[in-house]
């Protein structure tokens, strides 16, 4: 039996992979965060409000450069524009250049909110049809751009008016058609273009929100803006499950998301940014593990105001045990391919009752491996109602059957089928158009289909709801419980294996297996613990 637990020790000793060592001061903080960042970087943003508030004074200044050193942050984003807020050049150039002299990697930001001719919709984002609004972005770029050499803009840049000037502007398109073709067209000539022309050294970062099922209907257009756009960053927030305000996410779709984009996006996807809004410490660094665990190159901890009050203070000490072990978890990940069930969700695709469906199946224990494309020669796949916005949809699944994958699809795209030519290896998950009800499927009712689903792979899987698992590269298996309560799990290969746990987060949860033959018994995996594998 092997045992880990309240071993702070173990840590240094046991998990490291890269000599990383305990902190015990904020300085070591700091410099593993320096000696790591080509690994994993860490971000926060000061918003244009923060630059008023907190970074017009030099004790403003060494406050928030303490709180980063502590943090392990060494990239600020300092904000230009927030909510019809215009931070002034003296107080923007100062913050940047105290930052930088101080040994910080620092850019702008833009946060489109509060300007222009209101949406008829929701009232913070604007009417981008309204030459005045398409001005006063291009203004707002400019003037960042002649600041800043890199520039994120925060997920604010859609629009959903339907005002007269939309309508008529629509003609016969759809609302999506309409608004994406709108948005490409005022990135590329009112923020792109413009921007460049006043610093031609300047890079561009569009942020996508977490909400992907429904880019493409408020006018973010992933393909042609990530073709645009010199980067991409990624919305990783999920929160509190219960949450009044912010509930109704689970952790998965952090991984779900970063590592979607991050397909679509290749070299440009650069991190995931996540916030403390409707969290706790348990919820906000899986958060964190779930942006590392997909493989992001850095992560930003929205901001650095909201981060000094409220859950922030807790979430961020509880942040700071962790970081040692998420530069672990980077390394461990970085550059390795899935394996696992290809989970396509096409670009644009309607979700049709089933929106977010993808982050509950990965709350099942099933190991998805996220992509943009259906392809007709994988090992396993989930085909939810999405796969319809593929126009060769049933010649694939076709292929796929015919070749003996089993391919589990939800109920609503298996009314969709065209044959009544039956498959053993096509498996309907029943969905009833409530993806969360995915959420009550006992550990009875979830082993019938691990089991199908990751035969190709030679491995079984057996565990309660809410306990996600993730093949990474050929020798590494993550397990990550986002139960309150400890859980039993068993995880057996054809063949012999030799398993050690390399990594446990948080530090001190208590995990205890045993590894015989090619079977590896948890007897205890504790609430809300992450841990990696190799064998």
């Amino acid at each position: 039996m092997i045992t880990v637990k309240s071993m702070r020790c173990f840590v240094a000793a046991a998990l490291c992979l890269g000599g990383l060592a305990t902190i015990g001061r904020a300085e070591d903080l700091w410099a593993l965060a320096n000696r790591n960042k080509d690994v994993l970087r860490i971000a926060t943003l000061f918003t244009a409000q923060d630059v008023r508030d907190r970074l017009s004074t030099d004790e403003g200044i060494d406050s928030a450069m303490d709180w980063c050193r502590k943090t392990g942050v060494t990239h600020a984003f300092i904000e230009t524009f927030r909510d019809g807020y215009t931070a002034e050049r003296k107080a923007l150039e100062h913050a940047r250049d105290r930052f930088a002299e101080a040994g910080f990697d620092v850019s702008g930001c833009v946060t489109p909110t509060a300007f222009g001719k209101a949406s008829t919709g929701w009232k913070v984002v604007s009417c981008y049809t309204n030459t005045e609004t398409q001005q006063r972005i291009q203004e707002i770029h400019e003037y960042t751009a002649s600041i800043f050499d890199e520039i994120m803009i925060d997920d604010f840049l859609f629009t959903d008016c339907q005002c007269d000037e939309c309508q008529e502007a629509r003609g016969a398109q759809s609302w999506e058609e309409c608004r994406c073709d709108l948005m490409v067209r005022v990135s590329r000539d009112r923020i792109l273009a413009p921007a460049r022309a006043v610093n031609p050294n300047v890079k561009v970062i569009i942020k996508f929100p977490q909400w992907y099922d429904a880019f493409h209907e408020r006018g973010y257009e992933v393909v042609r803006q990530t073709a645009d756009y010199d980067r991409i960053w990624v919305g990783t927030e999920t929160r509190d499950y219960d949450d009044p305000q912010w509930g109704g996410k689970v952790q998965y779709e952090a991984y779900f998301i970063m590592h979607w984009l991050g397909e679509i996006g290749g070299a440009k996807c650069g991190g995931g940014w996540f916030d403390p809004y409707g969290t706790h410490e348990d919820t906000y660094v899986e958060q964190a593990r779930q942006t590392v665990l997909a493989d992001a190159k850095e992560m930003l901890l929205f901001c650095y105001g909201s981060l000094l009050s409220g859950t922030g203070p807790a979430n961020v000490a509880r942040l700071r045990t962790e970081i040692p072990g998420l530069f672990e978890l980077a390394a461990l990940v970085r550059g390795k391919p899935l394996r696992g069930i290809a989970a396509p969700k096409p670009p644009n695709s309607k979700p049709r009752g089933e929106a977010y469906v993808y982050d509950f199946v990965g709350m099942l224990g099933l190991p998805l491996v996220p992509t943009a494309t259906i392809r007709d020669d994988a090992k396993a796949a989930f085909l939810p109602i999405h796969a319809m916005k593929d126009p060769q949809l049933w010649t694939k699944l076709r292929t796929l059957l015919e070749a003996g994958a089993p391919v589990l699809v939800t109920d609503r795209l298996a009314e969709r089928f065209t044959t009544s030519r039956s498959y053993d290896n096509l498996h309907v998950l029943k969905v009833g158009g409530d993806p969360k009800s995915l959420l009550q499927l006992s550990r009875e009712e979830l082993a019938p289909i691990r089991d199908k689903l990751l035969a190709p792979f030679g491995i079984t899987f057996d565990a309660p709801n809410k306990v996600a698992l993730y093949l990474i590269g050929d020798r590494c298996v993550v397990i990550e419980n986002f139960n309150d309560e400890a859980i039993t799990a068993t995880l057996e290969f054809k063949e012999p294996v030799d398993a050690r746990a390399v990594l446990v987060l948080p530090v001190d949860a208590d995990v205890k297996f045993s590894c015989d033959g090619g079977r590896i018994a948890f007897t205890t995996i504790a609430p809300r613990t992450l841990v990696a594998l190799t064998y």
